[in-house]
């Protein structure tokens, strides 16, 4: 993993930490599916990233090039989900936000939403392999 992608990594798993996002972790070749802690960087080798995860029955601290978060692809989003992000969207810009969700321009409301229901905005799924598409059902978002 180059340091541009642990630091995208960095950058996405730190907005998601307050909403319980689930990792694979492959640390000591045990693919678990873990949720993530903690995240900690060392001020002196500013390329150490380490995460703080939560096992079934432990907890432990591993570098973050040894997890994948799960997330949602944005084509996965329901109806009932657009409908919210849309009321979210009007409120700042006034009509229809887009014809396509790549048009947006989204602001810090909107992120907050796509962090809350674990929307894969940056590509990290498919193109740059960063992170997993979560199974159905794997996160309970109360809507």
């Amino acid at each position: 993993m180059t340091q541009e992608e642990k630091d995208l990594l960095l950058r996405d798993l730190s907005a998601r930490l307050s909403y319980g996002v689930k990792v694979l972790c492959t640390a000591d070749s045990s693919n678990e599916i873990c949720e993530l802690d903690s995240i900690m960087t060392s001020r002196k080798h500013k390329n150490n990233i380490f995460v703080g995860l939560t096992l079934p029955d432990d907890s432990i601290m591993t570098g973050i090039e040894m997890v994948k978060p799960y997330l949602r692809s944005l084509s996965s989003m329901t109806e009932e989900e657009y409908k919210e992000l849309y009321t979210i969207e009007k409120k700042y810009y006034g009509l229809a936000p887009i014809d396509s969700i790549n048009d947006w321009s989204p602001n810090t409301e909107t992120i907050n939403y796509l962090n809350a229901h674990y929307f894969d905005y940056r590509g990290l799924i498919d193109e740059k392999g960063l992170a997993l598409e979560a199974p159905e059902g794997m996160y309970k978002i109360a809507i």
